[in-house]
């Protein structure tokens, strides 16, 4: 189980060029993957996006790419002659008009902007580049994940510890619930009896009880939410994306908990109800994070 947030860096270095990639991702309900590298780099966006969509399958996941090199294969250098031309033109007429040498004009138009560029541009089709790159984003990726297994094991543990309560709370409310009926069916006799119906039919106790009981019965939701708990220790022991599968869960769980509580005409049970809601919500709170 793997949490959505993390963070990887690797790097790697290889015959005078050096990769730096960075990784880091936060919760999303897609699976966002967005590479940010230099323009030089832009042809091998999409082979980093399918590396990272290969062990990402959930979150905002941001990859960071810095590209170093020293190769001289790699470095462009560019003369405006157009540029240079008029630059000479110009120094060449200030020299004339104020009788100057014009030994130091080759180093004074060098330094003019624009005259002389230098610019990386390594080979797009370099398979050493290639190799290089996706050397980097191995490193990075295998340490982003790592800290999101870690990350989601922290997380696997708090919810069972969750659950634990859960089903406590639930239990404690499937011991009250019968006793709930006959309480009523005892307050309605003693109620008869104040008002000196000694004679109350019986029969028509039973009856007024058994309504009750059939209006409050809350056998149903208790045993769909002892389900929904066994189904979660299950999903939580997958080794694959689980995040969407919990998120459903924990909605249905809540809405037995709401059926339970509109349900309840006890006090007890309806403190149970929201401390039960409580747990759940805290559930959902983590789901948020998982993968």
């Amino acid at each position: 189980m793997r949490s959505m947030t993390g963070y990887g860096r690797g790097e790697y270095s290889l015959n005078d060029r050096r990769f730096i990639v960075e990784i880091k991702s936060v919760n999303h309900r897609y699976n966002d993957i967005s590479v940010k590298l230099p323009r030089i780099m832009l042809p091998y966006e999409e082979s980093v996006k399918k590396a990272v969509s290969e062990k990402v399958f959930r979150g905002k996941t941001d990859v960071f790419i810095t590209f170093e090199t020293f190769s001289k294969d790699d470095y462009q250098v560019s003369l405006n002659e157009a540029l240079a031309d008029r630059y000479m033109e110009v120094l060449s007429r200030i020299c004339e008009r104020y009788s100057l040498e014009n030994g130091s004009m080759l180093g004074l138009v060098s330094r003019f902007p624009d005259v002389i560029t230098v610019e990386k541009n390594p080979d797009n089709k370099n398979d050493e580049i290639m190799s290089c790159l996706l050397g980097a984003v191995g490193e990075a990726l295998d340490r982003f994940v790592e800290m999101r297994i870690r990350e989601g094991e922290h997380l696997k543990s708090d919810i069972l510890k969750k659950l634990d309560l859960i089903r406590d709370i639930v239990e404690r409310i499937g011991r009250r619930a019968p006793l709930v009926a006959e309480e009523y069916r005892q307050r309605l006799t003693d109620k008869l009896r104040e008002l000196h119906e000694i004679n109350a039919d019986e029969n028509r106790i039973l009856t007024e009880a058994a309504i009750f009981a059939d209006r409050s019965c809350i056998d149903e939701e208790l045993t769909r939410l002892k389900s929904h708990i066994g189904q979660m220790r299950l999903i939580l022991e997958e080794n694959n994306a689980i995040g969407k599968k919990l998120d459903f869960l924990v909605q249905e769980m809540n809405r037995e908990a709401n059926t339970i509580g509109s349900k309840s005409n006890d006090l007890i049970i309806t403190g149970c109800t929201v401390e039960l809601k409580s747990e759940i919500e805290k559930i959902r709170e983590q789901i948020q994070n998982i993968e």
